[in-house]
């Protein structure tokens, strides 16, 4: 597409050829900034290209933000959650704030993060840093303790986190002394939480000149499975009370731009708890799901928040009506083999046989034993599908999980 030249000159960091060709079809000039491996398939296809290497923020960090600023680039723009102190280091150079590191940090450290929001008065779950397995045990029995569970009980789950991993990597659910010897030394320190039991979902929020541009309810159908979008018509009554606390954030971490993906829970009693946030687009494909409802591009939308060119009216035209525009809604599920001995692929009959049912990106096993899976482990791939209820689409995808994909 034709660049514009009075719009900005975004750096992207990470390497996604779904956010590349979506970013390529839009107006602004571009330069992916990615690991030295992507370099001769960029070049191959003619991508605007600088290789680094984004292992460790090093004392070289401000070597890569004075090069895109030579380059002419106005903003950075992570794609992963490694790039996202990157972003925040290069962009207190590009735009003159050193605000914006800072703020980077509160991004990838889920303890800080939580800090940060309980002293903005937003509401989250106990939680404690941890060192070692010694302090895992400690926080698994005083939790137990104060909820006044007796010897004999069943324990009530705590949640293990990595710091500064994504998602559902490095996320346990730990309810047991023995679930604690499972933890290897390197997943440590960690955050632990308490368990909150209610609906959990996540947010997408477009924010500029700290307004909300455009908000979207991911519903989450089993974490690390499946989700969809939009929401029910039960989680979207809850709308309103979503933005307040999604303003009370943009306030809370001083987001001025950019694109965050915060995940909340909701309990019975309608009190919502803040889980985490992050700085980034979400994993689960969820952009890919919000164009397939409602026909715009997300990481189009995010290059134009992120762009201190852009205006008001451009956003205007770009962001539809949440839930009103929405041609449909949009799901996927992630395949996990059920069993520990895999020969191949097979969809099952009534998946591909439902009329919801559009796609899948599923591959033939490399190997016939499965590795077991620690923590939440990574899927193997996503199936897709689209429909008008979303009630029938809810219940298609918890259906999924007691079908067996690989045989």
């Amino acid at each position: 597409m034709e660049k514009n030249p009075d719009k900005g000159y975004v750096a992207i960091l990470g390497w996604s050829l779904g956010a590349i060709d979506a970013i390529d079809r839009f107006d602004r000039r571009y330069v992916i900034v990615a690991p030295y491996w992507a370099e001769p398939y960029a070049r191959e296809h003619g991508i605007p290209f600088i290789a680094w290497d984004f292992d460790r923020l090093n004392e070289r960090s401000h070597e890569i933000a004075h090069i895109l600023k030579d380059e002419g680039c106005d903003v950075a723009i992570p794609l992963f959650e490694e790039t996202v102190e990157w972003a925040g280091a290069i962009n207190s150079v590009l735009l003159g704030n050193p605000r914006l590191l800072g703020q980077s940090m509160l991004f990838r450290d889920k303890s800080l993060m939580k800090r940060r929001a309980q002293l903005a008065g937003i509401r989250v779950g106990i939680f404690e840093e941890a060192d070692n397995h010694a302090d895992v045990i400690r926080f698994l029995k005083r939790v137990n303790q104060t909820l006044l569970k007796l010897d004999g009980d069943v324990n009530d789950p705590i949640h293990f986190k990595a710091f500064d991993k994504a998602g559902c990597l490095g996320h346990r659910t730990i309810r047991t002394v023995e679930d604690v010897d499972s933890i290897s030394a390197d997943e440590f320190p960690a955050l632990l939480e308490s368990h909150l039991d209610g609906w959990e979902f996540a947010v997408e929020c477009w924010i500029k000149d700290r307004k909300i541009q455009f908000l979207n309810i991911s519903e989450y159908v089993t974490l690390g499975y499946s989700v969809f979008v939009p929401a029910t018509p039960e989680l979207e009554s809850w709308r309103a009370k979503i933005t307040q606390e999604i303003e009370k954030l943009i306030e809370a971490f001083d987001i001025d731009f950019g694109f965050i993906h915060p995940e909340y829970f909701v309990t019975s009693d309608g009190t919502m708890y803040f889980g985490e946030i992050a700085y980034r687009p979400p994993g689960f494909n969820a952009l890919e799901l919000i164009e397939r409802a409602y026909g715009f591009n997300g990481y189009q939308g995010i290059v134009a928040c992120f762009d201190p060119k852009t205006t008001q009216e451009e956003l205007d035209a770009m962001f539809p009506e949440p839930v009103k525009d929405a041609r449909g809604h949009a799901g996927c599920f992630g395949a996990y083999p059920r069993r520990r001995v895999v020969s191949e692929l097979r969809i099952p009959d009534e998946t591909q046989n439902h009329p919801y049912f559009e796609s899948h990106e599923l591959a033939q096993p490399m190997e016939q034993k499965v590795t077991k899976r620690t923590a939440f482990g990574t899927h193997w791939g996503l199936v897709y599908f689209f429909g008008d209820n979303p009630h029938q689409l809810r219940d298609l995808l918890k259906a999924q999980e007691d079908l067996d994909f690989y045989v």
